[in-house]
């Protein structure tokens, strides 16, 4: 294997993290030939097979060549229950793992950002232009959708009876058929499209990266963790990071004459942020940590999509479980996807989804705040073998939870994984919408279009029925859905749990942004990618613009630091 060329001297951006938002990032700011731009990630490249085919997230996640293999806390709302909080670690990030589901949120998600941000430019009709731009729809171009862009938005490749059947109960169940989740209202029952390519999972890195590593400009390193960001006063210079493995690591320092950005991801960018001395003032002291900017709000606000897992045995139906319970049936799906790029290999881990309000009796939800993720196979959890009966599981996630977790750094060493505390159902709120998830789960099941198939509920069980007991079961069934967000919240400068102002900016530090789903100041109202992957080209577009402003007026880093620093 090639031994990697060290990178030494000075960029002009320095990008930590070649996840969605890095890759991005890595691609928008090289198109300018005149500046010098290196992008670091901490694992390595996204040559595993299981990445590109669709199924293979399920040796992707809890590897440690592709996860970083995090867990939470143990979580008094999940029954003192510690959670697997896979990352992914590889180029692509958590692109080259996760679910592939092409979604953007609801209108309202973004006009909340634009309101508490006081910057319209996050509203929902400032946004739609920039995920039409990086869009390739299946549909082609039109009101709604891009094409030509460069991330690929398909339909899944299988359909399966038993989920056939659940769409036709959602709706009877009083839920709308919809062919496209993606108008900034995705109320309705339908289909998810996915990030594919002709059956291929299409990630972040071949998206964005690829395309960009030809140009002499960029320079990319795997296997480079970096330690810490470098500081002259509160000006960030650079970044210290340690490459090569135990027997030949070498540390290494660059410097970044225009900014550093980091795109670390909701768990990681706040952590090298504390790491640094960026955070509250007096947790980083205990450390032992200089502090540079005392800045509270470094890894609050951490808010995720807790996902609970209904399962349902079925008769007279196949699905994933008895189809993969003989050799048959696996050589069978191997040839399908061999011969043709379909079949269950091709499947995101969930096919069909619906978004509904979880109570209409409940006048202040005015819009869908229950997703469901639905299965044609069911298991107890994540990683462990199929059920041998036929089943299917109908996953409800609340979408906008008022519970707030946290993500702090529990020692100075850089290797040593944060606490990752989601408080899960830690609210009255939380609680109550939970039960009246699975309540609504119930009512969708007992439709006329699945009774057919004679469903019985073995997770968690009819034996919960009251809202103390579903909100129990709620804390014996409820995961992750993997959506951290908002730990390095965007906000107004005055704000006191704002980490970064409107244009990304870290708040009274010069040369320093963060560009990842860390700086949501509100989980949006679906999976997170895409949305990842849109703030990443806005902060692209404003990073060249503000570059290409003073390069025509004043000029040097001095000039730069002035119209990049957020004041604080």
């Amino acid at each position: 294997m090639t031994k990697q060329a060290i990178p030494e001297g000075e960029f002009d951006y320095v990008i930590v993290g070649a996840g969605t938002a890095g890759c991005v990032l890595a691609n928008r700011l090289s198109e300018d030939g005149d500046v010098r731009v290196l992008l670091i990630e901490a694992g390595g490249k996204d040559d595993y097979h299981w990445i590109h085919v669709p199924v293979g997230y399920l040796y992707c996640i809890g590897n440690p060549r592709t996860d970083w293999l995090y867990r939470t806390g143990a979580e008094a709302g999940l029954n003192g229950r510690s959670l697997a909080y896979p990352r992914g670690r590889v180029l692509g990030g958590s692109s080259s793992i996760n679910g592939m589901i092409y979604m953007r949120g609801q209108r309202e998600d973004y006009d909340e950002w634009a309101r508490e941000t006081g910057d319209a430019s996050w509203a929902w009709d400032a946004v739609l232009p920039v995920f039409k731009r990086s869009e390739d729809h299946h549909g082609g171009a039109n009101e709604w959708h891009g094409a030509g862009g460069s991330w690929r938005v398909e339909k899944q490749r299988l359909k399966w009876k038993v989920l056939e059947a659940f769409r036709e109960a959602a709706q009877q169940a009083g839920i709308p058929a919809t062919d496209d989740f993606n108008r900034g209202d995705n109320t309705g029952v339908g289909y998810f499209e996915v990030n594919q390519k002709r059956g291929i999972r299409w990630n972040a890195s071949k998206a964005f990266l690829r395309p960009a590593t030809t140009r002499p400009n960029l320079t990319v390193v795997t296997g480079a963790q970096v330690r810490r960001l470098t500081f002259d006063g509160t000006r960030c210079t650079g970044v210290a990071f340690r490459i090569g493995t135990d027997d030949d690591a070498r540390e290494v320092a660059v410097k970044a004459r225009l900014e550093v950005v980091l795109a670390a991801g909701a768990v990681n960018s706040p952590q090298l942020l504390e790491l640094s001395g960026i955070g509250d003032g007096a947790r980083l002291q205990r450390f032992g940590i200089d502090v540079v900017k005392d800045l509270p709000g470094v890894g609050e606000n951490l808010q995720d999509h807790l996902q609970l897992r209904m399962a349902y045995r079925v008769r007279g139906v196949r699905t994933l479980n008895t189809m993969t319970a003989h050799w048959w049936g696996k050589l069978w799906i191997g040839m399908q996807y061999a011969l043709w790029r379909s079949g269950p290999m091709s499947m995101s881990p969930s096919q069909l989804g619906a978004f509904a309000k979880s109570s209409n009796g409940d006048a202040s939800i005015t819009r869908p705040d229950i997703e469901y993720h639905v299965q044609p196979l069911s298991l107890d959890r994540f990683g462990e073998p199929l059920h041998r009966f036929n089943a299917f599981t109908a996953s409800a996630c609340h979408l906008r939870p008022t519970s707030r977790g946290s993500i702090h750094i529990e020692s100075p060493d850089p290797h040593a994984p944060p606490l990752i505390a989601p408080n899960y159902l830690s609210t009255d709120y939380d609680r109550r919408v939970a039960a009246n998830a699975l309540r609504l789960t119930r009512r969708i099941v007992q439709a006329p279009a699945l009774a057919r198939y004679a469903p019985e509920e073995i997770l968690p069980g009819i034996q919960f029925q009251t809202e103390e007991e579903l909100a129990q079961a709620a804390g014996a069934i409820g995961t992750t859905i993997f959506h951290p967000v908002g730990t390095c919240r965007m906000g107004v400068t005055n704000d006191p749990g704002a980490v970064v102002d409107s244009r990304l900016r870290v708040i009274g530090v010069a040369g320093l942004r963060v560009v990842d789903a860390s700086i949501m100041p509100r989980i949006t109202s679906g999976n997170t990618n895409s949305p990842t992957l849109m703030i990443a080209e806005r902060a692209s577009e404003m990073i060249r613009a503000e570059r290409r402003a003073l390069n025509k007026g004043r000029s040097g880093g001095a000039a730069y630091e002035a119209a990049t620093v957020s004041a604080g």
